[in-house]
């Protein structure tokens, strides 16, 4: 009679020993955090990348309307005037390439985006649904650089017109930081919840030119 407790002390350590429900629940608690961050990965990763190509071709859109419309930044000239050290007999409607100091450079000039300015102001009209939420008119950047291959003497100044798209934060909305610590991601790795830049990118097109002829 004194030796039954024991033999059942010891069936019931063996049952407890056995019992595997516990680490189950361990085991299902993994492996659903790293599914979650896997499904939650795979929808903000999809955005990033919806967001990355639908930028670049707002880009497109955005240069191929500052290329048609009055210039976005002030002090951009209007016609081409002659360079101080070109000879006196040169004609309007020379090419500005046509050799030595022709036509004077108006070198480039560079502005962000001003809602007061029509132009500007068309093209965020046009682009913003496809940036991310946050995203102001102050991103849009653009640059009118002197080309002489574009231009003549007297004539319309033809700029290369170029738009870009900068400093634009994208945000997760999943808490994948968070998915991935639970999930055993490396403590003090890089982390995966925070905010993404999107990559600058940008367009260069040679603006509209409709003048015929010469122009004194």
């Amino acid at each position: 009679m004194i030796g039954r407790p024991h033999i059942a002390l010891r069936a019931h350590a063996a049952q407890l020993a056995g019992d595997e429900d516990g680490s189950t629940l361990v085991e299902f608690s993994m492996v659903i955090s790293l599914f979650l961050l896997i499904f939650f990965g795979l929808i903000d990763f999809g955005r990033l990348a919806y967001h990355v190509v639908t930028s670049e071709r707002a880009m497109h859109l955005a240069a191929w309307i500052a290329t048609v419309r009055p210039p976005a930044c002030p002090g951009v000239p209007e016609t081409m005037l002659r360079d101080a050290a070109a000879p006196a007999d040169i004609d309007y409607g020379t090419g500005c390439s046509a050799g030595g100091a022709i036509c004077q450079s108006p070198g480039t000039v560079t502005c962000l985006g001003n809602a007061a300015n029509p132009t500007a102001a068309e093209i965020w009209a046009r682009v913003e649904t496809t940036l991310p939420p946050g995203a102001t008119i102050q991103n849009l950047r653009f640059t009118y650089a002197y080309d002489a291959r574009l231009s003549f003497l007297g004539g319309p100044y033809v700029p290369v017109v170029t738009t870009e798209l900068e400093d634009v934060t994208f945000q997760f909305v999943t808490p994948l930081g968070a998915l991935a610590r639970v999930a055993g991601a490396t403590p003090g790795g890089p982390e995966i919840g925070a905010d993404v830049v999107l990559p600058s990118n940008s367009v260069s097109l040679p603006a509209e030119d409709l003048a015929q002829g010469e122009a004194g």
